[in-house]
């Protein structure tokens, strides 16, 4: 697909989605660092639950890199993969007083270095938080990019580098809230609400299923 294609499917997706943004729920960079870190495969909506009251116990990362790891435990529960999370938050947390003097960093790179953080956590917050150019890749960027036929990737990092060369650095951040708005919305990954997409007469995934369920000429 060509840039040209790519900038008018993005600008369908953008109307259609004019306010896709963030839904996890933070009020600085080591909350949305935090939230980030523990929605790897599970919800936004469980992230949201959760964080509440774990923001409310340790509102810092001086007060979670103190904090039990069975505390933390009891209090993300809800979330996919708990132990292994609560373990990791107060990890980074006490990376991050004792190295980072409790700052969240807006390098990529040095994100990447904290435990449980990856590429996709490391461009949530630096985009978000800081406004810096990134495109997260996440399950739902990976389908709707590669379903659409804007990327033709197997792995999320090669989504990643292929959507930077067909979309404008100033829209990373746009384009990334709003893929995830549509794969949520409407190209879900089991059910896909085709019949309400505007995107039909573009999608790759669409025109192949067309294909196959036409009955064969006889």
């Amino acid at each position: 697909m060509t840039k040209k294609q790519t900038a008018e499917i993005m600008a369908i997706l953008y109307e259609l989605h004019p306010d896709a943004e963030c839904e996890l729920r933070h009020g600085n960079p080591f909350q949305l660092l935090v939230a980030t870190a523990l929605s790897a495969q599970t919800t936004d909506i469980a992230v949201n639950k959760a964080t509440p009251a774990l923001f409310d116990r340790y509102p810092t990362p001086y007060d979670l890199s103190l904090a039990e790891v069975g505390d933390v435990e009891n209090l993300i529960r809800r979330i996919g993969l708990y132990k292994n999370k609560a373990k990791n938050i107060v990890a980074l947390s006490k990376i991050l007083v004792e190295d980072y003097n409790s700052l969240v960093s807006e390098d990529i790179n040095e994100l990447m270095k904290l435990p449980g953080v990856g590429q996709k956590t490391a461009n949530v917050v630096v985009s978000n938080a800081f406004g810096i150019p990134a495109i997260a890749v996440d399950t739902h960027v990976f389908r709707v990019a590669n379903r659409i036929g804007i990327t033709n990737a197997k792995d999320v990092k090669n989504t990643e580098l292929q959507l930077q060369k067909k979309i404008p650095r100033e829209e990373w951040i746009q384009a990334h809230h709003t893929f995830i708005f549509h794969g949520r919305y409407v190209c879900d990954a089991r059910k896909p609400r085709c019949e309400t997409c505007p995107l039909t007469d573009r999608c790759k995934f669409y025109k192949s299923n067309t294909v196959k369920k036409s009955p064969k000429k006889q």
